[in-house]
């Protein structure tokens, strides 16, 4: 019904229009901004970054979680060194599978089912992206479902305005591969994209006993094709991607990570992810006056996955205990009958409609939307047993799934916000939200594996009423303050009871900015107030208590800190030096006791480190040659909540340091080439210990490439 009602709603424009443009504005664009530009950025009413697609030019990155260690208040938990499934954390929302953010892909929700099962196991490939802006502070109630910490917006490739490609090849260590070409263009009222990803690798790591390497295949498709009409256009979207990569959940032993970082257990040669993904949206925009503008955008998501893979979380627990037995199957040194691998199979599907009504009424910019979801996942995944004899796995049979591993699980959502961005002043600007969030999830759990049985159920609702204010005052030409309040919310998911309550928070910022032609400086603190706070259990990420689905409501809790931008440009003769730092320092801990879970006031949140920095220094000579220099650095985090009550260093990651360099040079008009080598001193630490073990980063990498456009 709902896409009928879109269908109707175009045709009717269509038939009052009647007229066709000859050409396409140039001020068209059929992707979704949340910010803009990185100069829109330093002007929102909250704290926001825009990664341009300049700084994605030059990084040439295929790792999301490199490009996102460069923006203030995001943390990063990396998994396995390549940002294959990336664990992003923005201010007081921690990392897991990128649970607690607002995932969108050119403004459209693009998780694999944002409200149930908000682990984003699927993630877009960044090396096609053309801009990534992050937006945080009461500006986000536009954007929803997750509301306390932040929204990342992937933005993909433009139609161009008039006939051109490119082609980005990218060749490296490990038999790596990386090519991101596109070509498009508009004809009269038409415009249309042709986008794709070709990666391969055979990964950094080395499998024990097996010739089988530890990389990934890769393919991704884009195609957009644009209709403009006068006051109107309608753009499809058309997306489709997949991915085999030989990768586990098995991490080392500290021993062994010491010795070795790189090394993988036999026990994991078998282990891989396979997955597919489609995506479709269909978006129409209609300029009913001039101050008047009309966006309705349907979307489905389609997503698929088989990650089979082993679970010798406790053999490596034991071996860190001292258990030699362990260790040695671990080694492949010792017979063990029984192993289980699970086929981690789930089909994900997401749909809906959401419209926004945009006006301009005086000094007032209102905003009206709403969005009508709904998303599933259909979990249904054997279990095949294996003995280790010799060194070497040998099949012994398959377990059917019941239970925990047979189930459906889905919500329902509505939501509807209201905002009005008023120009108060010539200096004052006020923007104020009002967000509406009505969630019901459900799961139905099997206990026969042709689900001939009445399931168990389970279900849950919430409704919560979400609002925000945020105002920036210009001091003078050269200062800004801003500062603003909202409530944060994160869904139940779909295995939550009608008994839990859903996260809430109330969510502070202040800050000032400062501007004098290259230079720029802002400050922002902020402070996140949690009357319930709450983890999202997944194998990926283990809660605290060790679960593995759920949620971990670990109550109060209070997540504050500040965030530091400066950015500065010198010119010496024919170089140019541009110069960006960004820091962020949080304190996040439990606020009260809770006698449920055992926490007490005190106790450090995990996934959340104290001290993140990076650095972008460049050298740019006027012919073209650019060197640039990367310098990231991350704290260590807890792994579990509480850690600070012990000296366990299980119980942590570490700390890392790393810096990139990049060198690229014109050949001509259109052609360039670049080198460049990440993590120039090779250093490797533990940087993830979940799910099961000591896991490291990327260690020294060299690659070199071309851009080519026409």
């Amino acid at each position: 019904m709902r896409y009928s009602l879109l269908t109707s709603a175009v045709a009717l424009a269509l038939a009052s229009t009647g007229a066709v443009a000859a050409t396409t504005p140039d001020n068209a664009d059929e992707v979704i901004k949340i910010i803009g530009s990185k100069e829109d950025a330093k002007t929102v009413a909250g704290s926001s970054a825009v990664i341009s697609p300049e700084q994605m030019a030059i990084e040439v990155n295929t790792d999301i979680n490199q490009l996102l260690k460069t923006v203030p208040g995001v943390y990063i938990r990396e998994e396995d060194g390549q940002g294959l499934r990336p664990n992003i954390g923005i201010r007081a929302a921690a990392g897991g599978r990128s649970s607690k953010v607002t995932l969108l892909e050119d403004g459209v929700m693009i998780a694999p089912a944002p409200y149930s099962n908000p682990a984003a196991y699927y993630f877009p490939e960044a090396y096609r992206m053309h801009g990534i802006e992050v937006l945080k502070g009461a500006p986000l109630l536009r954007y929803g479902p997750q509301t306390t910490g932040g929204v990342v917006n992937l933005i993909t490739t433009p139609i161009p305005q008039q006939r051109e490609g490119q082609v980005t090849l990218r060749m490296g260590e490990n038999n790596s591969r990386d090519i991101h070409a596109y070509y498009g263009g508009t004809e009269g009222a038409f415009g249309w994209l042709i986008d794709t990803v070709q990666r391969d690798s055979d990964g950094f790591k080395t499998i024990d006993r097996d010739h089988r390497d530890a990389g990934h295949d890769i393919q991704d498709y884009l195609v957009k094709l644009r209709w403009s009409g006068v006051n109107q256009s309608l753009t499809a979207k058309l997306q489709y991607s997949e991915q085999i990569s030989n990768e586990t959940y098995t991490g080392l032993t500290d021993a062994d990570f010491a010795e070795n970082p790189n090394r993988r257990y036999g026990l994991t040669a078998i282990d891989q992810m396979d997955n597919q993904h489609n995506g479709y949206s269909l978006t129409y925009d209609l300029d009913l006056a001039d101050n008047l503008r009309f966006t309705a955008v349907a979307y489905l998501n389609d997503y698929k996955r088989d990650w089979f893979k082993g679970s010798p979380g406790d053999l490596i627990t034991a071996a860190n205990a001292g258990d030699a037995n362990a260790l040695a199957i671990l080694h492949g040194e010792a017979d063990v009958t029984g192993l289980e691998y699970k086929h981690n199979n789930r089909a994900y599907e997401s749909y809906g409609l959401e419209m926004r009504l945009q006006s301009n009424w005086g000094d007032h910019e209102v905003e009206f939307g709403a969005r009508d979801h709904s998303d599933r996942m259909d979990r249904f995944q054997p279990i095949e047993v294996y003995d280790q004899i010799n060194g070497s796995l040998v099949y012994q049979g398959e377990i059917a799934p019941t239970g925990g591993d047979n189930r459906l699980e889905g919500a329902d959502a509505q939501a509807f916000w209201l905002a009005d961005r008023w120009q108060a002043t010539d200096r004052l600007s006020i923007e104020a939200t009002l967000r509406y969030e009505d969630a019901d999830t459900y799961r139905k759990q099997f206990a026969m594996t042709d689900r001939s049985d009445v399931p168990s159920m389970r279900s849950s609702q919430a409704q919560e009423w979400l609002p925000g204010v945020s105002f920036t005052y210009d001091v003078s030409e050269r200062v800004q303050v801003l500062a603003g309040v909202h409530r944060g919310f994160a869904p139940l998911g779909g295995g939550a009871t009608a008994t839990d309550e859903p996260e809430t928070s109330t969510n502070y910022e202040l800050g000032a900015r400062y501007s004098q032609g290259e230079l720029f400086a802002e400050a922002i603190a902020f402070r996140s107030d949690f009357n319930n706070q709450a983890e999202s259990c997944s194998v990926a990420n283990p809660c605290s208590n060790g679960e593995t689905s759920g949620s971990y409501v670990t109550g109060e809790a209070l997540v504050q800190g500040v965030e530091v931008q400066l950015g500065h440009r010198w010119q010496q003769g024919a170089w140019q030096i541009p110069v960006s730092i960004a820091y962020t320092y949080t304190s996040a801990e439990i606020s009260a006791d809770n006698n449920l879970t055992g926490v007490v006031d005190g106790d450090t949140l995990a996934d959340i480190p104290e001290h993140v920095f990076s650095s972008r220094i460049g050298l740019l000579h006027d012919s073209g040659w650019e060197n640039h220099a990367i310098v990231k650095f991350m704290d260590e985090t807890c792994v579990n909540v509480g850690c600070n009550r012990n000296d366990d260093t299980m119980q942590r990651t570490e700390s890392l340091w790393t810096v990139d360099l990049i060198s690229r040079y014109p050949l001509s008009q259109q052609t360039t080439v670049f080198v460049k080598v990440e993590n120039l001193f090779d250093e490797q630490v533990i940087i993830s210990r979940v799910p099961y073990g000591a896991r490291p980063n990327k260690p020294q990498t060299i690659s070199v490439g071309f851009d080519y456009r026409f």
